[in-house]
């Protein structure tokens, strides 16, 4: 490529970086002040306002449609996209209504919005094989201090110490607005842990204790299996803790990776 193609192509990217950052408020073009920009700034908002919206459907129906959207509205001017893919917009979006001034009295948002997100990157994550019983009971016995177990690509896990988010998320998956109602109103307010995973293609999400989080932070962390199992009984406290039922536990969910 010549001098004057890359010259080129470099004022071609300025202008791009500078129209979207016109787009978003920060106007290096004096773009505003053309006629019909508006339309293209509204459009465009409008766009992140849209997915936000898909993105995170169980926290609109918490919160309300309008109250929603006048959130989303100011968290799509202070972070616009940076993935083509407005599936996955939103990325910090539960961070973002942790320090919003009109969420404060809603400590539960960010928790179910967090699990929104997590529920989407794991319906999107790459795949990979899923370590199986047999593949780990074949293993020699010898080999199993040194062995470190990684989750799979498209597990997600948390333990919610600020909210039952996990029974939050599961009263909205109907459109029965009278089970909803019910389930909310029967709803037990005590932290919850949450595992999603995809073993099959299929999204599913099932109810963590502290031992099986801190277990899988460990094996995230490349922890050898003695330390992330030690992990899982220091979190676990009074509890009662079971090794073997553990990884049998995720083993069967698909949540650590395989070999083959």
């Amino acid at each position: 490529m010549n001098a004057s193609a890359t010259s080129q192509d470099n004022t071609l990217a300025a202008f791009q970086r500078d129209f979207v950052q016109a787009l978003f408020g920060a106007d290096g073009l004096g773009a505003a002040t053309h006629p019909g920009f508006a339309v293209y700034r509204n459009t465009v908002r409008g766009g992140c306002i849209d997915a936000l919206e898909a993105n995170y459907p169980v926290v609109t129906a918490l919160v309300g449609r309008d109250w929603f959207r006048a959130s989303a509205a100011e968290y799509a001017h202070q972070c616009p996209p940076t993935d083509v893919r407005l599936m996955m917009y939103g990325e910090d979006f539960g961070n973002f209504l942790a320090g919003l001034d009109s969420a404060a009295e809603l400590p539960y948002l960010p928790a179910v919005a967090r699990l929104e997100r997590q529920w989407r990157e794991a319906h999107v994550a790459a795949d990979a094989p899923v370590l199986g019983t047999r593949e780990l009971q074949a293993l020699p016995p010898e080999t199993l201090p040194e062995l470190v177990l990684a989750p799979h690509p498209a597990a997600r896990w948390q333990w919610f110490d600020e909210a039952p988010a996990l029974s939050l998320w599961r009263a909205h998956q109907t459109d029965d607005e009278a089970q909803r109602t019910a389930a909310l109103e029967a709803l037990d307010w005590r932290a919850e842990g949450v595992l999603i995973t995809r073993p099959h293609g299929q999204v599913l999400v099932a109810p963590a204790g502290r031992a099986t989080c801190a277990f899988l932070d460990a094996c995230a962390e490349q922890a050898p299996l003695p330390d992330a199992l030690a992990a899982a009984a220091a979190a676990a406290e009074a509890d009662p803790f079971n090794a073997g039922a553990l990884l049998e536990d995720l083993l069967t969910a698909g949540a650590l990776l395989g070999t083959t």
